[in-house]
């Protein structure tokens, strides 16, 4: 450990690759910082790097370490680790079913399709399902085993919307995100932040969502905004007055999304249930009642 004394380590996140070396390091008690790849391709871009290879990336990241203000990586429990190896794991089963659908819709679409290709077709769609209901349980018996997961999971499942599936996706990746950071800053790792383009007086692109942030943040917020803006009233009314000013739907479920977000940030922060009547305020004229 003498050697390792004044250390610093930065590594370029790279998917899931580098979260062993990053454990390995910190329960060595070497501080490292985990740098967003654009972040580094960025720097590398402002030294006016010509060339890729692996020796002039990590001189890059060393120059990064050296220069920048040091972040160092907050470690997760194993608890929240294994957890987001769940939700991906989901994820993933849950876009493969999504994909065999669309494959029996296409085999259907003929009536030239052998019976026995259709009940293959189907078979598969069987199998993935019960592959999800088995993992799903499996996460839900790992989160019950900690009251402060569980807790979480009681808190996302109150809002209309998000049912077991949709919070453990949300847990995945919410509980990783490094402790302290305001509601923006959440809002910001999920690319759900506004990105402007203005430049002087004739330039004026149309402000987009940045998608810098965690995809899976984003992917597990869809279709809970969708099923909030159907079935609870205050984010109706939130949804419809986004399109009353000129927002597109899709837009406006963003929009949704990015206030949902907000609003998981304030219930885990302070410990309280999803109030639904802060989300939005009814305007009286609209004749809407004020309690769901």
């Amino acid at each position: 450990m003498a050697k390792l004394a004044g250390l610093k380590v930065g590594l370029e996140a790279t998917g899931i690759y580098h979260v062993d070396l990053a454990i390995a390091l910190h329960d060595a008690d070497v501080p490292v910082m985990v740098v967003n790849p654009k972040a580094a391709r960025n720097f590398a871009k402002v030294l006016m790097k010509n060339s890729k290879t692996d020796a002039v990336d990590a001189n890059t990241l060393a120059e990064y370490v050296e220069r920048m203000d040091f972040v160092a990586w907050s470690r997760p429990s194993n608890q929240t680790l294994a957890l987001r190896c769940f939700a991906r794991r989901l994820k993933a089963l849950t876009g493969q079913k999504v994909a065999a659908k669309n494959h029996l819709h296409a085999l259907t679409a003929t009536q030239e399709t052998p019976k026995a290709v259709l009940r293959d077709a189907k078979l598969a769609i069987a199998h993935l399902e019960k592959r999800i209901d088995v993992l799903s349980a499996e996460a839900l018996v790992l989160i019950r085993q900690y009251p402060e997961l569980d807790r979480v999971l009681q808190l996302l499942t109150g809002i209309k919307g998000i049912a077991e599936t949709s919070a453990i996706a949300l847990m995945g990746e919410l509980l990783l995100l490094p402790p302290g950071l305001s509601h923006r800053q959440w809002v910001k790792f999920a690319g759900l932040d506004p990105s402007a383009f203005d430049s002087g007086k004739s330039v004026h692109k149309k402000t987009r969502l940045s998608k810098a942030g965690n995809s899976h943040i984003r992917a597990a917020l869809y279709m809970p905004a969708l099923s909030a803006k159907q079935h609870d009233p205050y984010v109706k009314a939130y949804f419809q007055h986004l399109l009353d000013n000129g927002k597109l739907p899709l837009q406006a479920v963003c929009a949704v999304m990015r206030k949902l977000l907000h609003a998981i940030h304030g219930m885990l922060k302070h410990d309280k249930p999803f109030d639904n009547a802060r989300f939005y305020a009814i305007p009286a004229s609209t004749g809407q009642e004020k309690n769901p």
